[in-house]
């Protein structure tokens, strides 16, 4: 019996463990920086922010396995497209309802 994703790359158990890894991590750092209050607030928003992007890189590429490799380009421009299409919904409705606020106060 064949299935259709039978040639897709799956993870391995130690890529899975790694990811895990890295995601604690990611997360320990920035509730440290919080719960210490040795850093400006400015510092821990910024840190805040560095740590998250770094793992949503982390949880793409270990856990959604999305890579540039030629049979990964699909699902990772199909992944990138909804994202633009999200940001651009939520960001456009942010600014029409701020906008819709502002004419509306006057």
């Amino acid at each position: 019996m064949s299935h259709a994703h039978d040639n897709a790359s799956h993870g391995t158990v130690k890529s899975y463990v790694i990811g895990f890894a890295l995601s604690v991590i990611l997360t320990a750092i920035p509730f440290w920086m919080v719960m210490g209050g040795g850093f400006t607030k400015q510092a821990t928003m910024i840190g805040i922010f560095a740590f998250a992007v770094v793992q949503i890189i982390v949880h793409l590429k270990y856990f959604l396995h999305l890579n540039f490799t030629q049979e990964g380009k699909l699902n990772t421009f199909s992944f990138l497209f909804t994202a633009l299409i999200i940001v651009m919904l939520v960001g456009l409705s942010v600014w029409i309802i701020s906008t819709a606020d502002a004419l509306m106060m006057r």
